[in-house]
């Protein structure tokens, strides 16, 4: 086997030990912590990340996911009107959007907004010994550091795909009124009527998968920068482009999954 492709298959190998080290390491620390009595880190510093990933991310989201959601409706429902079934459409954006397309996009979204943020942050601190100068103090940087953003993204990325799902369907409702003759209280019934509880489940369950590989993807990432600002830029750009890369991967092999389950 030749060196570069071997290189090209143990780095995957790496990271993804990398990866599980850092959560178990973090699971451990931060358990470890709590059985002495103390909280697992400070609330604020929670309820910053959680509002830096959530309330932060809904306009862009929403934006995002009402033109998507548009898009969709139009496009579609222009080739099915030739075949007189335009109240298809409804139907088609609500399950795509809360099964497969507003976990998924929200995700990326997610990943390229605060996954950047987060590996630059930490890898900005690496880089100039910040995290050791924690660790020294006696304050486990991974309880204090990785935890909160890691719950945060976990946590407020299905939030934001239920956020995603709604301005779809928002812009799809504008446009079977304007197109197609649909309005939306007929537009909400066949929504509704088409929706079952399985894909509801599904997207959020996606939703929470994203979250947990974002997070630990862009704190992995940003601990592991050498190379002072130099490193940082690698990192932060090899971190978007991981996140992206895992959360399509593990949205399609959920997908087999599920195809297999249920179908």
């Amino acid at each position: 086997m030749s060196a570069s492709l071997w290189q090209s298959v143990a780095a995957p190998i790496r990271t993804l030990g990398g990866l599980v080290h850092l959560a178990v390491d973090t699971v451990f620390e931060t358990v470890d912590h709590m059985f002495r009595g103390h909280a697992p880190f400070r609330a604020s510093l929670f309820f910053t990340q959680a509002d830096r990933a959530g309330i932060g991310s809904v306009p862009l989201v929403a934006m995002i996911s009402f033109f998507m959601g548009l898009t969709m409706a139009l496009l579609t429902g222009y080739q099915l009107r030739k075949f007189g079934t335009q109240n298809m459409v409804p139907g088609l954006v609500g399950i795509g959007f809360t099964r497969e397309l507003g976990p998924l996009m929200t995700g990326i979204m997610v990943a390229a907004r605060i996954g950047a943020a987060y590996t630059a942050e930490l890898g900005t601190m690496t880089a100039s010994e910040e995290v050791e100068a924690v660790d020294a103090m006696g304050i486990g940087p991974l309880r204090f550091l990785v935890a909160p953003r890691v719950l945060a993204v976990f946590l407020l990325l299905p939030c934001l795909s239920v956020v995603a799902d709604l301005a779809a369907m928002a812009g799809g409702a504008i446009v079977c009124q304007r197109q197609f003759d649909i309005s939306i209280q007929y537009y909400t019934q066949l929504v509704l009527e088409n929706l079952v509880v399985r894909d509801i489940v599904a997207g959020e369950i996606k939703s929470f998968l994203f979250g947990l590989v974002i997070g630990l993807i862009s704190c992995y990432r940003g601990l592991a920068v050498t190379g002072g600002s130099a490193g940082v830029g690698e990192a932060t750009t090899s971190s978007v482009v991981t996140s992206i890369t895992v959360v399509i991967a593990t949205d399609t092999f959920f997908n087999i999954a599920m195809v297999l389950i249920y179908e």
